[in-house]
Protein backbone atom coordinates (compact mmCIF):
# COMPACT_ATOMS: atom_id res chain seq x y z
CA UNK A 1 0.00 0.00 0.00
CA UNK A 2 2.90 2.39 0.88
CA UNK A 3 4.88 1.95 -2.57
CA UNK A 4 1.41 2.98 -4.42
CA UNK A 5 0.79 5.90 -2.36
CA UNK A 6 4.74 7.11 -3.19
CA UNK A 7 4.47 6.85 -6.67
CA UNK A 8 5.40 10.66 -7.55
CA UNK A 9 5.59 11.62 -4.26
CA UNK A 10 9.04 10.99 -3.57
CA UNK A 11 11.44 14.02 -4.29
CA UNK A 12 15.30 14.66 -3.18
CA UNK A 13 16.88 18.06 -2.52
CA UNK A 14 20.39 18.94 -1.33
CA UNK A 15 19.04 20.48 1.65
CA UNK A 16 16.56 22.90 3.05
CA UNK A 17 17.08 26.35 5.18
CA UNK A 18 15.25 24.94 8.56
CA UNK A 19 13.01 22.34 10.01
CA UNK A 20 9.85 24.29 9.60
CA UNK A 21 10.90 24.89 5.65
CA UNK A 22 11.42 21.01 5.15
CA UNK A 23 8.10 19.98 6.53
CA UNK A 24 6.70 22.51 3.93
CA UNK A 25 9.01 20.86 0.99
CA UNK A 26 7.94 17.78 2.23
CA UNK A 27 4.32 18.65 1.38
CA UNK A 28 4.49 20.77 -1.58
CA UNK A 29 3.33 17.52 -4.31
CA UNK A 30 0.59 16.35 -1.64
CA UNK A 31 -0.63 20.43 -2.21
CA UNK A 32 -0.21 20.26 -5.81
CA UNK A 33 -1.85 16.78 -6.50
CA UNK A 34 -4.55 18.78 -3.78
CA UNK A 35 -4.77 15.93 -1.25
CA UNK A 36 -3.94 18.06 1.56
CA UNK A 37 -4.74 22.45 2.21
CA UNK A 38 -2.02 24.46 3.44
CA UNK A 39 -4.09 24.98 6.48
CA UNK A 40 -2.87 20.68 7.33
CA UNK A 41 0.95 22.36 6.40
CA UNK A 42 0.71 24.65 9.00
CA UNK A 43 -1.06 22.01 11.69
CA UNK A 44 2.53 19.67 11.38
CA UNK A 45 4.60 22.89 12.04
CA UNK A 46 2.60 23.68 14.80
CA UNK A 47 2.36 20.52 16.44
CA UNK A 48 6.00 20.30 16.47
CA UNK A 49 6.10 24.16 17.73
CA UNK A 50 3.73 22.63 20.27
CA UNK A 51 5.09 19.12 21.33
CA UNK A 52 8.41 19.25 20.26
CA UNK A 53 10.10 16.86 17.97
CA UNK A 54 7.93 13.95 18.41
CA UNK A 55 7.83 13.37 14.75
CA UNK A 56 11.34 12.14 14.68
CA UNK A 57 10.62 8.61 14.89
CA UNK A 58 13.82 6.49 14.31
CA UNK A 59 17.23 8.74 14.07
CA UNK A 60 17.01 11.04 10.80
CA UNK A 61 13.37 9.96 9.70
CA UNK A 62 10.46 12.62 11.00
CA UNK A 63 7.25 11.62 10.16
CA UNK A 64 5.02 14.82 9.84
CA UNK A 65 1.02 14.79 10.38
CA UNK A 66 -1.92 16.05 12.06
CA UNK A 67 -5.38 15.63 12.54
CA UNK A 68 -7.85 14.90 9.26
CA UNK A 69 -10.01 17.99 10.02
CA UNK A 70 -6.99 20.29 9.93
CA UNK A 71 -7.10 19.84 5.49
CA UNK A 72 -7.04 16.38 4.74
CA UNK A 73 -9.16 16.11 1.48
CA UNK A 74 -7.68 12.44 0.54
CA UNK A 75 -5.40 9.91 1.80
CA UNK A 76 -1.52 10.47 0.37
CA UNK A 77 2.33 9.68 1.38
CA UNK A 78 5.01 11.99 0.43
CA UNK A 79 8.62 11.50 1.13
CA UNK A 80 11.90 14.28 0.85
CA UNK A 81 15.49 12.98 0.91
CA UNK A 82 18.12 15.93 2.23
CA UNK A 83 21.38 15.13 0.86
CA UNK A 84 22.27 17.33 4.07
CA UNK A 85 19.90 16.96 7.25
CA UNK A 86 18.70 19.75 8.79
CA UNK A 87 17.79 20.06 12.44
CA UNK A 88 14.44 19.59 13.85
CA UNK A 89 13.61 21.31 17.65
CA UNK A 90 15.76 19.46 20.51
CA UNK A 91 18.77 18.80 18.01
CA UNK A 92 17.42 16.11 16.01
CA UNK A 93 19.12 15.51 12.80
CA UNK A 94 16.19 14.60 10.02
CA UNK A 95 17.98 13.70 6.39
CA UNK A 96 14.09 12.64 5.44
CA UNK A 97 10.67 13.82 6.03
CA UNK A 98 7.91 12.14 5.29
CA UNK A 99 4.70 13.56 5.34
CA UNK A 100 1.20 11.55 6.37
CA UNK A 101 -1.86 12.92 5.58
CA UNK A 102 -4.83 9.83 6.23
CA UNK A 103 -8.25 10.68 5.55
CA UNK A 104 -9.99 7.85 6.95
CA UNK A 105 -8.32 5.55 10.69
CA UNK A 106 -8.64 2.62 8.66
CA UNK A 107 -6.22 4.01 6.13
CA UNK A 108 -4.30 5.65 8.88
CA UNK A 109 -3.56 2.30 10.54
CA UNK A 110 -2.81 0.59 7.89
CA UNK A 111 -0.21 2.68 6.48
CA UNK A 112 0.98 3.31 10.17
CA UNK A 113 1.39 -0.44 10.33
CA UNK A 114 3.47 -0.98 6.89
CA UNK A 115 5.32 1.94 7.86
CA UNK A 116 6.47 0.75 11.24
CA UNK A 117 7.23 -2.57 9.56
CA UNK A 118 9.99 -0.55 7.66
CA UNK A 119 11.03 1.60 10.14
CA UNK A 120 11.95 -1.62 12.17
CA UNK A 121 14.30 -2.61 9.66
CA UNK A 122 17.14 -0.96 10.00
CA UNK A 123 18.82 -2.11 6.36
CA UNK A 124 15.77 -0.53 4.93
CA UNK A 125 16.39 2.57 7.05
CA UNK A 126 20.22 3.39 6.26
CA UNK A 127 18.91 2.21 2.80
CA UNK A 128 16.38 4.92 2.58
CA UNK A 129 18.20 7.51 4.42
CA UNK A 130 21.72 6.82 2.23
CA UNK A 131 19.27 6.77 -1.51
CA UNK A 132 20.88 9.03 -4.30
CA UNK A 133 17.75 8.48 -6.55
CA UNK A 134 14.40 8.26 -6.10
CA UNK A 135 14.40 4.61 -7.56
CA UNK A 136 16.58 3.79 -4.52
CA UNK A 137 14.23 5.23 -2.06
CA UNK A 138 10.92 3.59 -3.64
CA UNK A 139 13.07 0.02 -3.71
CA UNK A 140 13.16 0.42 0.29
CA UNK A 141 9.12 0.42 -0.08
CA UNK A 142 8.14 -2.43 -1.99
Amino acid sequence: MIAKYLVGNISILDKTGSWDESIVSASQVLLDKKIIKESYVQAMIDNVNKNGSYIVIVPQIALAHAREDKGVLKTGLSLLKLNRPVMFPEEKLVSVIMVLAAKEEKNHLELMSELADIFIDDKKVKNIRLSLSIEAIQEQFR
